[in-house]
Parts: C-alpha cells; sequence; structure tokens
C-alpha cells in the first residue's frame, strides 16, 4: 500500500509540472501579456511552496495604479481563470495567496476591479463548489478498506470483530468529514448510522471483554 501511495504521489506531482510547464510555453506563444501570464503560472504551481516573491512582484506591477485599467482587468480575469479552472488544492491556494496579497499591498485599483469582476461574472472568490481531485476519492479509498459500498450495505458494522472495526471506523469517520466538509446531508446521515452501529458493538465488546476478565 505504501508503495502504491509513493507511485500516486511521484505521478500527481509529474503531472501537475507538466501541466504547469505546458501552461507556460503556451503563455510565451499565444499570449498578448506574456510576462504576466507566465508569473501567474509560475507564482501558482503545483508545487507545495509559497509563491516566489518574484513572480508575485511582477504580477503587483501590472495591477498597480499606473497601468492603464485594461491592464489591471486582464490580471484579474487571469487570476480568477486559474482559480476557477482548477482541481488542485495547491493551486487554489496560492492563487488566493497571491489575490489576498495584492488586497493587502497594492492601491484601491485591485478591490476596484475585483468589484467590476463579480458584477459581471459572479463572485471570483465563491469556492463552494471547489473539490480537489489530486488525491484519492475517499469513498473509493473507504470502499478499498471495507470491501463494500455503505451507502447501499450500511448495517454491517454491527457484526464486525474488534481487528475489522478498528480499520473500518477511522476509513467510514474520515469519509463522514469530507461529505460534511461538502454538506452531503443524506449520505452523511447513512455513514453517521454505520459509525454508530460500529461504535456501539466495539464499546459492547470491551464490556463484555471486562466482564470475562472480572
Amino acid at each position: 500500500m505504501a508503495a502504491g501511495g509513493s507511485t500516486h504521489q511521484s505521478f500527481r506531482k509529474a503531472l501537475g509540472a507538466l501541466k504547469d510547464s505546458t501552461k507556460v510555453g503556451l503563455a510565451k506563444v499565444n499570449s498578448e501579456y506574456k510576462e504576466l501570464d507566465v508569473a501567474i503560472v509560475k507564482a501558482t504551481t503545483h508545487v507545495e511552496v509559497l509563491p516566489k516573491e518574484k513572480h508575485i512582484r511582477t504580477i503587483f506591477d501590472a495591477v498597480s495604479a499606473s497601468r492603464p485599467r485594461a491592464d489591471v482587468a486582464y490580471c484579474i480575469h487571469a487570476l480568477a481563470r486559474r482559480l476557477a479552472k482548477t482541481h488542485n488544492w495547491t493551486v487554489a491556494l496560492k492563487t488566493l495567496i497571491v489575490i489576498h496579497r495584492a488586497l493587502r499591498e497594492i492601491d484601491p485599483t485591485v478591490p476596484e476591479e475585483l468589484i467590476n469582476y463579480s458584477q459581471s461574472k459572479g463572485h471570483m472568490l465563491n469556492l463552494s463548489h471547489f473539490k480537489d481531485d489530486s488525491s484519492p476519492d475517499e469513498r473509493l479509498e473507504c470502499f478499498r478498506i471495507l470491501k463494500y459500498d455503505v451507502q447501499t450495505n450500511n448495517l454491517r458494522t454491527k457484526g464486525l470483530d474488534t481487528p475489522d472495526l478498528l480499520e473500518q471506523l477511522p476509513a467510514l469517520q474520515q469519509l463522514l468529514f469530507r461529505l460534511l466538509g461538502c454538506q452531503v446531508a443524506a449520505e452523511s446521515v447513512k455513514i453517521y448510522v454505520t459509525i454508530t452501529d460500529g461504535m456501539v458493538n466495539l464499546v459492547d465488546k470491551f464490556d463484555g471483554d471486562r466482564v470475562r476478565i472480572g
């Protein structure tokens, strides 16, 4: 399992690096704002490190009050596209860092253009539908451990032995946390019931062991 997880991580990182390099190459060829588009991609790469200051400075220069409003608007739209199209938490977080710093460190042109963008395109920072697909889906991972689908057979934990309960309950809890974060109420209830049955079963087993020992 460890080797499989390591392979997945390596593949994910290689794919992210390929996406970044491809976007940089396309920006250099197709964009009228080559330097800015390259800086946005490089400031918001898939690599799990903070954005480099030199790329952030290039972005900040593009949204300063001395630049034409069209340039400022283009930069805001480019950041919005980066945020809207990504399904990777690292890219999303780094984009938000850039936007947050711009709001704090640059003159009022940035919030003004954000308002203009929101009025025409919708709220740029609304991430209610964001889903990171760069890591294994919790439901599939849960199925791998449980060997059954909790949505169609949510009473299985009632009859499990202690070792199986100790393996399966953490997987179910992790799935529940993700579903609660997404506010998926219907599925959350079923998983909560399954966890509750399992916890009651586990407590009963320990109580039974204490009775036998006593």
